[in-house]
C-alpha cells in the first residue's frame, strides 16, 4: 500500500521526523488526486513541505498549486481555481495528479535511487489508467520518471518546455517547466507560457 511505503531509508526517516515535529502534518507517501477516468495526468516531481506533505493532496497549500490550480480552473480541469486544503471540496474533472517521488525529499530533492524506486506506483498508476491520453510532465525529473515508467531509456525524448512526445504505446508526453516559486518569480515560467501549455494539451483531447 502506497501510504505505509518506507522502500526509502532516508525518505521514510525524514517523515517520521517531520510527523514527530508536526503532529498534525500528513507527513506520509501521498497519493494521487482526481479523476480516476482522467484523459489528462500530470506528474509533478515531489510534495512540498508545507504543501501537499502538510495536506495529503499534490500541490495542495503550498506555492507551486497557485498557477497549476489556476490553470486547471481556466481551462475547465478544475472546479475552482484555488486549493488550500485537502477538504476544501475542489473537483477535478478529466485529470489526475501525482508525483514522481510520493514521499517529501530533503531540500527537495530526492535522490536517484529514491526516483527509481518511487517508479513502479508511476508505472502501475500508467498501466492502470486506459483513458488517460495526454501526460503533462512538470520539469526533468518527472520527464524522466514517465520515461522509465513507460520503458524508454533516460535520453530517448529530450525534455523542453512545451515539447510534445508521441510514447510507445501512442499517449502523448507534454513537457513544461514545473510551476515551482523559483521558476515563476524569475519569470522562467509565467502564467502565458503556461496557459500556452495547457491550450496544446485541450488541442489534443478535444
Amino acid at each position: 500500500m502506497l501510504e505505509k511505503c518506507t522502500v526509502c531509508p532516508r525518505l521514510a526517516g525524514f517523515l517520521a521526523e517531520i510527523r514527530g515535529a508536526n503532529p498534525g502534518y500528513f507527513a506520509r507517501p501521498v497519493p494521487p488526486f482526481g479523476d480516476t477516468n482522467a484523459r489528462l495526468l500530470i506528474v509533478g516531481l515531489a510534495p512540498g513541505m508545507h504543501g501537499a506533505n502538510r495536506t495529503g493532496r499534490p500541490f495542495t497549500g503550498d506555492y507551486a498549486g497557485i498557477l497549476l490550480y489556476e490553470t486547471l480552473h481556466r481551462f475547465g480541469f478544475g472546479s475552482q481555481p484555488v486549493s488550500e486544503a485537502a477538504d476544501d471540496n475542489l473537483v477535478l474533472r478529466d485529470c489526475r495528479i501525482t508525483n514522481a517521488v510520493k514521499c517529501l525529499p530533503p531540500a527537495n530533492k530526492p535522490e536517484p535511487a529514491e526516483i527509481r524506486a518511487c517508479n513502479r506506483f508511476l508505472s502501475s498508476e500508467l498501466a492502470d489508467s486506459p483513458d488517460v491520453r495526454v501526460i503533462l510532465a512538470l520539469g526533468l525529473v518527472a520527464h524522466k520518471a514517465v520515461l522509465m515508467a513507460v520503458g524508454l531509456k533516460q535520453g530517448a525524448l529530450p525534455f523542453g518546455h512545451g515539447a510534445r512526445h508521441v510514447l510507445p504505446d501512442g499517449r502523448i508526453l507534454i513537457d513544461s517547466y514545473h510551476c515551482s516559486r523559483y521558476n515563476t518569480q524569475t519569470r522562467r515560467l509565467t502564467s502565458a507560457g503556461f496557459h500556452d501549455v495547457f491550450r496544446s494539451i485541450r488541442a489534443e483531447l478535444d
